[in-house]
């Protein structure tokens, strides 16, 4: 089974994007560009969801493809992605994921919210957590996570702070709940 790891930005209270969607808050970097080149060499297929996906389409800046990783979208309202190298997929994001887990490869890294995060964490399915937390506080947004039906036990991994103030956690999940 391929590891799937769940990668997300937040404010230190907790938000991933201001109420109107807006991640102008988010702070880059050589630090975190050389974490995500590391990330990039350990997995084959990116699943992210469409709330995290249209933002890149408006913003005009292609979604980041690399060669040899298949590139996934997990939307129902999306017709197509201009980007021949993205897929949209339709069906239920746990589905996918549990399908997409049984392939050959390296791993699986999901990009988006506490929407698309809840059924995963629910389902079983994410095995690792990266969550970069920037030097912010929103004051309200769109939020983390979201209510789940059982509690998700982590293991600490990693821990590394960068220059720019952000911390970058990754954690193991070690319980899958009840």
């Amino acid at each position: 089974m391929l590891k799937v790891t769940f990668g997300v930005a937040n404010s230190l209270d907790n938000y991933i994007a201001r109420e109107d969607g807006a991640v102008d808050w988010i702070l880059g970097g050589e630090e975190a560009n050389s974490a995500m080149t590391e990330l990039w060499k350990n997995i084959d297929a990116v699943v992210i969801g469409r709330k995290t996906y249209e933002p890149v389409l408006k913003s005009g800046t292609p979604f980041p493809t690399y060669l040899g990783v298949k590139n996934y979208v997990l939307s129902r309202t999306l017709k197509e992605s201009p980007d021949k190298n993205v897929k949209i997929i339709r069906e239920d994001a746990a589905e996918f994921i549990r399908t997409l887990k049984t392939e050959e490869g390296k791993g699986i890294f999901v990009m988006g919210g506490g929407l698309l995060a809840k059924p995963l964490f629910e389902a079983n399915l994410i095995d690792e957590l990266r969550v970069s937390i920037h030097p912010v506080l929103l004051g309200s947004g769109i939020p983390l996570y979201h209510e789940m039906s059982h509690q998700i036990d982590l293991e600490l991994i990693k821990c590394k702070s960068f220059k720019n103030g952000c911390v970058s956690i990754t954690y193991r999940v070690k319980s899958r709940g009840v």
